[in-house]
């Protein structure tokens, strides 16, 4: 595997959350990019890293996360 792409797991712990999360996320079309070889998920850090920068916030009252969908 390529050092810039991160299983679930990896990003789950990334971003502190369970791998259970990004699971939904994907059946709800939410949160980051990501392909699958062979059954197996994989995110790209570029596509990972794009999700995390359109996510940032200057204010708590700003919608923000598993509300953006994935481009």
């Amino acid at each position: 595997m390529s050092s810039n792409n991160l299983t679930p797991e990896q990003l789950a712990e990334r971003w502190d959350i369970k791998p259970e999360t990004l699971q939904r996320w994907r059946c709800e079309k939410v949160g980051p990019r990501f392909f699958k070889v062979e059954r197996r998920i994989r995110y790209r850090l570029e596509d990972i890293v794009a999700y995390e920068n359109r996510s940032l916030r200057s204010s708590t009252t700003s919608a923000a996360g598993a509300a953006e969908v994935a481009a």
